[in-house]
């Protein structure tokens, strides 16, 4: 008999899409323990400024904690620095927390966004390792069914309006083939001039019905 102990992960199907003047996140709604679907309206995005915003995939507990741990961080890096951190400066903060953790390590992974003038992205690992993503990126259970959406759809010079399309049909792709994604329905935030705004949930249903038809 297993008597492991179950934790809330989040499976997870959480992707970002670089536009011209942003950038676009979204993710799934379902969290899971052990085999059980035990949360169907899970948040994995969060607004850590005025300009940044991030995703979660991973573990629950440990994903809450890092990023209560960058909000705090980010309030004091504005307060000595006066100015906002930027997805950049906190990537380099939490690789370096992730790395020095890397033997009893978070089990998370990350996708952090920021607008300074211009869009940035960064996919930061458990462990502390990170890229700079100048387009997409994907993280979670369903990444594998993300990219390919992600590849298919992505071009130079994508509008915000597509840039959310693309990001939608990615992460339901994730919903309708990976067992750990799904979730009632889809978030979305917007990382742009105007700050982290979230995409009204009515706007997302009705593009998620134009772009995915084969989902539902």
């Amino acid at each position: 008999m297993d008597h492991e102990p179950k934790d809330l992960k989040t499976g997870t199907t959480t992707v970002a899409v670089v536009y011209d003047k942003g950038v676009v996140l979204a993710a799934d709604q379902r969290a899971s323990m052990g085999h059980i679907a035990y949360d169907e309206e899970s948040e994995k995005i969060y607004k850590i400024n005025e300009i940044m915003g991030v995703t979660n995939a991973g573990n629950v507990g440990d994903s809450q904690m890092v990023i209560r741990f960058l909000k705090a961080q980010s309030k004091l890096y504005e307060l000595e620095r006066n100015e906002k951190m930027t997805a950049k400066a906190a990537t380099n903060f939490l690789s370096n927390i992730l790395n020095g953790n890397r033997y009893y390590p978070y089990i998370a992974q990350f996708l952090i966004a920021s607008y300074n003038g211009k869009p940035e992205l960064f996919d930061l690992t458990p462990f502390g390792g990170y890229i700079e993503r100048d387009k997409y990126a994907a993280s979670g259970s369903g990444t594998e069914q993300a990219l390919n959406t992600l590849d298919l759809g992505y071009r130079n010079g994508i509008t915000e309006k597509d840039a959310v399309a693309l990001a939608v049909s990615a992460v339901a792709s994730g919903k309708r083939r990976d067992l750990y994604s799904g979730g009632k329905s889809i978030t979305v935030f917007v990382v742009d001039d105007k700050g982290v705004n979230r995409v009204p949930q009515d706007k997302v249903e009705k593009v998620n019905k134009e772009v995915a038809p084969s989902h539902y």
